[in-house]
């Protein structure tokens, strides 16, 4: 497996904390990059990737990520095999819960998208990382189950490690 890059916006630190863990589960062959100091280089010299974002306000992107993929075109995720983390309140924001991945999710459909996951275990009502019926990554909710992090972490891990070229 080449190094994964893990790339994430975060405000509270929770985004960052979900992917130091999912780095470490990892191992060796994972970088960390804050998208707010990241630059177009950074994320187009990998051929792994995993996008982490939370979800703010009503469904919005969180700002770092805003700002970072509007320099980056659906043609620089093309032959790249990629993972998605969203993050969000599945509570108090239960029509939009993780929808900021969604984001994510839309510019990179030229990837090879993996680590989709089922919909289960989740309380919410609507969400557009929900498509086809499956999650489009690994969506966590710190506020309300921060209990079932590291377990999903470790599965989502394993189950997407050996799928990167």
């Amino acid at each position: 497996m080449s190094t994964v890059g893990i790339f994430y916006g975060s405000d509270s630190s929770n985004t960052q904390s979900i992917c130091e863990k999912v780095a470490k589960e990892l191992g060796d062959g994972a970088k960390l990059f804050d998208v707010a100091k990241a630059s177009k280089d950074d994320i187009t010299g990998f051929i792994n990737l995993i996008l982490a974002t939370p979800t703010y306000g009503a469904g919005d992107l969180q700002d770092d990520w805003d700002s970072f993929l509007s320099t980056l075109s659906e043609e620089d995720f093309a032959g790249k095999t990629i993972a998605l983390i969203g993050v969000g309140d599945q509570d108090t924001y239960a029509d939009t819960f993780c929808d900021g991945v969604s984001y994510l999710y839309e510019k990179v459909q030229q990837a090879k998208i993996i680590g989709r996951t089922e919909n289960k275990g989740y309380d919410f009502d609507e969400s557009r990382a929900l498509v086809d019926g499956k999650l489009v990554g690994l969506l966590l909710d710190e506020d309300n189950q921060s209990d079932l992090t590291d377990q999903r972490i470790s599965k989502w891990v394993a189950e997407i490690k050996g799928q990167f070229a």
